[in-house]
């Protein structure tokens, strides 16, 4: 006798729960964080002026930007070990995802630093600062409030984008609502259950990134 939708969907809903906490949170985070790192270097490369330094950081941008996520996850985790190099599902992920958000992520960066009034820098010469902890002082905390909603796009789509690690055997939200949708063949209903949670995710981060732009708009200058 086939299971009712309704207690099948009650059924797996703490899989899935279990998959979006261990795998698909953590796997956001850990990219995110990891490629806000490459996007802070890649748009200071950007900025420099020097050509060759400005170039590298160009042209990775433009090989991430120009080519899919999805090409550049199967590239490290099935093309990597026709040269020898084996990496595992998790770090494969983590890698591919992480330079994903570098490539995006570096020029809302450096448009957003190229949005201070260059005399933000002056004034922080003025008092002493050197260039760097004028930067850091002065210029990257007011940058980060003009970065922070599509930043926080771009974390909102990477959550979304994780499920795309399930085609490499990374154990998420996504791969376990195809587990069970293939062992009861119920599809529809498990997939839909997989979206909504998803979205209830994707809600949960945008009242964050309100509640984050309000505490950095003291930053700003006025």
């Amino acid at each position: 006798m086939q299971e009712p939708i309704a207690d099948l969907l009650l059924r797996s809903l703490l899989p899935l729960i279990e998959g979006a906490i261990l795998g698909t949170i953590p796997l956001a985070l850990s990219s995110f964080a990891i490629g806000l790192v490459i996007a802070l270097g890649m748009a200071l490369m950007r900025l420099s002026k020097n050509r060759l330094v400005s170039g590298i950081a160009r042209a990775y941008i433009s090989v991430i930007r120009g080519t899919p996520l999805l090409v550049q996850l199967f590239v490290i985790f099935y093309g990597l070990p026709s040269i020898g190099l084996v990496v595992d599902p998790w770090p494969s992920a983590i890698i591919a995802f992480s330079l994903n958000v570098g490539g995006y992520a570096a020029e809302v960066i450096r448009a957003a630093i190229l949005s201070v009034p260059k005399g933000q820098w002056e004034a922080g010469h003025t008092i002493g600062m050197s260039r760097g902890r004028t930067l850091v002082r002065i210029i990257l905390p007011q940058a980060a409030r003009v970065s922070v909603p599509p930043l926080s796009n771009t974390f909102i789509s990477l959550v979304k984008d994780t499920s795309l690690a399930s085609l490499i055997l990374v154990t998420e939200l996504f791969r376990n609502a195809q587990e069970i949708a293939a062992f009861s063949q119920e599809f529809m209903a498990l997939y839909i259950e997989a979206a909504v949670i998803y979205w209830v995710i994707c809600l949960a981060l945008s009242s964050v990134q309100g509640s984050l732009e309000k505490r950095l708009d003291r930053y700003v200058a006025h």
